[in-house]
């Protein structure tokens, strides 16, 4: 087979990382600024715990720690320039872990109220400890000489020296000189911006290495083979082998750098799309070697009238391909994309191909898997069929009815009726009337009422939020009761035994009332031969 020409390497990887930028640019807009302040219309009072949170980060991160000390609740005997030094560490651990919504913590003298926490205690933010623990951050109102002012609590100051310690960049913080440390965009420390381009440019030296390498374990595994393929899809996966390398050398370096979390979880998003990027960009390769493949195949030249085929072909799994790589990526970097992948241009591949039908069943299966009304194993009905979903196909779906029939429907008849799922309701529902007899009193009733309303709230799986037990009606033969409630189960077999424990209770109500349940009867007058008749309806 010949070799099949690769494009320029550095074309396709200008590419591709100008596309990672773009998709990664809305990712870091929605990155909350550490520290953002309330709108100028808020009243924020001095004393307030949102003006000592302020205060303690403007003077901090200012590098002015003498004064950022005095908003932390220090013991009487603690050394004098312990403040100093716990406010330099506090102010890495919350520019590390917690990222500040100043719309959130309050700015009246008092605090928030209805946080659950006693009046003079405000929380703040919270870490999260390597057992998954988190642990708050909070502050304390006191008065002093000085009036009455929040401070960081003791127990939050008492827990900074480990905090500090988890940092995995503390040594450089500790050592490196205040410029470095001044926050930049996005509360990127100096020493950090300088940082990740240094890590950028080693991932990329290393990832050239390790791919070089790898190409050269490889090709001597290839080489023992007959087949000549697996040379030309080996040729032409350099540029995605080399971006592989750097993504993971650059997910072990990140953690080195210290980003703040928000921050580095956004990078890592990236890193991940990114990843998809390569392994999409490695298929779009691959196809062209497999167009190959199959046009230098015997298959070929036994039928020519395929051949003409390929290219088009080709570019169709190009498309589809590159599809597939911007709506993962989108997905990744948390974008909605249900309704892009929904489109992925099987329209035009049906129209090129004249199979409306079999591609309309195909986007059909393609809707029911990306929107999920059913999954395999489901109580569903779909237009006037009930069943069990058996499978989802490429043409069809199947559905075991309540008969033990297989009723097969074609999926885009699927995707254009109304699909109602049993098995995703939180809760199944209890509705029924009750008829007592009408000699019942209505002091009986009240009993009755109450009593089915005290049963259905005894029930130990009863949704509490609405349960109904009301005088509805006179029925032709009875006193009607509304009764409604829910119960919190999504196993019907389970339901059926709420509802008989339920119907029960019912029962043993009415008995005790002194009343009875109602059943069809019709009262007959007779007139006697000198009486008058009734007067007729």
């Amino acid at each position: 087979m010949r070799p099949v020409p690769a494009p320029c390497p550095s074309v396709s990887f200008r590419v591709l990382l100008a596309t990672c930028l773009l998709l990664a640019a809305p990712a870091f807009a929605r990155v909350p600024q550490a520290g953002s302040s309330s709108s100028a219309s808020d009243q924020v009072a001095s004393d307030s715990p949102r003006a000592a949170l302020e205060g303690f980060l403007d003077k901090a991160r200012a590098g002015d720690f003498e004064a950022a000390a005095r908003w932390l609740e220090l013991s009487a005997d603690a050394p004098s320039g312990d403040g100093p030094r716990l406010a330099r560490r506090l102010r890495f651990v919350l520019d590390h872990h917690v990222w500040f919504d100043m719309s959130q913590v309050s700015g009246e003298s008092g605090g928030r109220a209805d946080d659950g926490l006693t009046p003079d205690t405000e929380e703040v933010g919270a870490i999260r400890s390597r057992a998954g623990v988190d642990e708050p951050v909070r502050l304390v109102r006191v008065e002093d000489a000085a009036g009455a002012r929040w401070l960081f609590s003791a127990a939050t100051v008492a827990r900074v020296d480990h905090w500090f310690g988890r940092l995995p960049d503390r040594w450089i913080l500790e050592h490196l000189p205040r410029p470095l440390l001044q926050a930049g965009p996005f509360d990127i420390l100096a020493w950090q911006w300088i940082a990740l381009p240094a890590a950028l440019l080693a991932a990329w030296f290393l990832g050239w290495f390790l791919a070089r390498f790898t190409r050269s374990v490889l090709a001597r595994l290839v080489a023992r083979t007959q087949a000549t393929w697996d040379d030309a899809v080996l040729a032409r996966i350099g540029g995605p082998l080399t971006l592989v390398w750097l993504i993971a050398v650059l997910h072990l370096l990140l953690p080195l750098v210290g980003l703040p979390a928000p921050v580095e979880e956004t990078a890592r998003q990236m890193l991940r799309a990114g990843l998809f990027f390569v392994v999409f960009w490695a298929l779009m390769r691959s196809v062209d070697v497999a167009v190959q493949v199959v046009a230098e195949s015997q298959w070929t030249e036994q039928h020519p009238a395929a051949r003409s085929l390929l290219p088009l072909g080709g570019r169709v799994l190009k498309m589809l391909v590159l599809a597939l790589a911007v709506v993962s990526a989108l997905s990744e970097l948390g974008f909605p994309v249900a309704s892009l992948v929904a489109g992925l241009g099987i329209g035009g591949l049906a129209l090129a191909l004249a199979a409306q039908k079999t591609v309309e069943n195909l986007v059909g299966a393609f809707s029911i898997g990306m929107d999920q009304p059913m999954k395999e194993g489901d109580l569903v009905r779909i237009g006037e069929h009930m069943g069990h979903v058996e499978m989802i196909g490429l043409r069809s779906t199947r559905l075991r009815t309540l008969d033990r029939t297989l009723i097969t429907i074609p999926n885009a008849q699927v995707s254009e009726q109304r699909v109602e799922s049993f098995a995703a309701r939180d809760r199944i529902r209890l509705a029924t009337t009750i008829g007592v007899e009408y000699g019942t009193t209505r002091a009986q009733l009240a009993r009755i009422l109450a009593g089915f309303e005290r049963v259905m709230r005894g029930h130990p799986h009863i949704w509490p939020e609405t349960v109904v037990a009301r005088f509805a009606s006179y029925g032709e033969s009875s006193l009607d009761i509304e009764v409604l409630c829910w119960f919190q189960t999504t196993d019907y077999n389970e339901f059926r035994v709420c509802r008989e424990e339920v119907l029960l209770g019912f029962m043993e109500v009415v008995e005790q009332a002194g009343s009875a349940f109602a059943f069809p009867t019709r009262t007959v007058h007779v007139v006697g031969a000198g009486a008058a008749a009734p007067p007729k309806a």
